[in-house]
């Protein structure tokens, strides 16, 4: 007997990349973490917070990050509303938006998370195939006809981006709403944050996870006109948002230089990584995120992640098409690079196929 709903029994629960114990000498490119610092301005705040705060709950729409961020952004708090994480937002969006007959429409592959929380809303799934470039597949978005439509950009995992025009142009041919994760914007040429200002139907979701090195804290927000902020006001929970990450996360996103300057290490890094892995015989997919969409020669992607694994290096492999034949690798700091090279490289040379 269960006591769930049929829609929960049947549910496909959404499986984050591997995390190995705290201390595990290994070598992690699996989830995308950002391999340097937080800002010292955010370590500051945390080593001051006062424990006195711990005591109180938090302010429920986290305001000191709110005028942290749209002072940086030159926005008004009222388009601004955080979450613990991202993710935090997205269930949020489908809660409100999505349901049994309001279909979830994303091009794919892209975030599974999409999928699980349109599952939870018992709401129908459009998934529109990208072609092997990754181009957005913006008339089959139109014609899915979706009461929310994810576009991941930079796309997860391929680290493809499309451009402002094309999504403009998606957004203004939409009937519902257009929700662009920029979960990886930091790393891309452009964004399209702009976009709110000049469309009523535009979310733009932003985390501190990857730019901010802030993974560990669960902390993202989302820019849209005040008329979509206050219905996912409306569906939050009480107290999503901790005073540690409003606290934290104020310093985080202030100290813009601080993260600028991170943001152009991995980006160069991610140039070396690329043209390195191009030179072993790899397939390496344009990237405008922080990782590398990484097809080996002979396409046994699973065999190398096995072998990495073995070897205490952990990437990401996804076991499902047209995804199985590529590995989905993280940028990482100059030594953690070097010893994936290293490492892979005997790799790719072995006649072993065994997976």
């Amino acid at each position: 007997m269960s006591f769930f709903r049929d829609a929960i029994d049947t549910l496909q629960a959404y499986i984050p990349g591997q995390q190995p114990a705290p201390g595990t000498k290994i070598i992690k490119l699996n989830t995308n973490e950002n391999p340097y610092s937080p800002s010292p301005a955010a370590l500051a705040a945390l080593k001051a917070f006062k424990g006195e705060e711990l005591r109180r709950y938090p302010n429920p729409l986290g305001q000191e990050f709110r005028e942290a961020a749209a002072e940086v952004l030159a926005i008004d708090p009222n388009w601004i509303l955080p979450g613990n994480g991202s993710d935090d937002l997205l269930t949020m969006l489908v809660r409100a938006v999505a349901g049994p007959k309001r279909p979830v429409v994303y091009p794919k592959p892209t975030y599974v998370l999409y999928r699980t929380l349109a599952a939870i809303q018992e709401a129908p799934v459009v998934e529109v195939p990208f072609d092997d470039n990754f181009l957005l597949p913006s008339q089959a978005l139109i014609e899915a006809r979706g009461a929310l439509t994810f576009v991941a950009n930079p796309n997860s995992p391929s680290g493809t981006t499309a451009s402002r025009d094309q999504l403009t142009a998606l957004a203004q041919s939409l009937d519902g709403l257009l929700v662009i994760d920029e979960a990886y914007a930091a790393f891309a040429d452009e964004d399209a944050l702009d976009l709110v200002k000049h469309m009523d139907n535009v979310v733009i979701l932003r985390t501190l996870s990857k730019s901010h090195a802030l993974a560990g804290l669960r902390l993202g927000f989302a820019v849209a006109r005040p008329s979509i902020i206050e219905g996912l006001i409306r569906v939050k929970d009480s107290y999503n948002l901790d005073s540690v990450a409003t606290c934290v996360g104020a310093a985080a996103i202030r100290d813009v230089a601080y993260t600028q300057s991170v943001i152009e290490r991995i980006t160069a890094s991610r140039a070396l990584l690329a043209e390195a892995l191009e030179n072993l015989g790899c397939r390496v997919l344009p990237s405008q995120a922080n990782f590398l969409l990484v097809r080996p020669p002979r396409g046994d992607a699973r065999r190398v992640y096995h072998h990495l694994t073995a070897s205490g290096i952990l990437v990401r492999y996804f076991d499902e098409p047209p995804l199985d034949e590529m590995l989905r690798i993280s940028v990482g700091s100059d030594q953690e690079q070097m010893a994936l090279l290293r490492t892979l490289r005997p790799i790719l040379q072995s006649e072993n196929s065994t997976s």
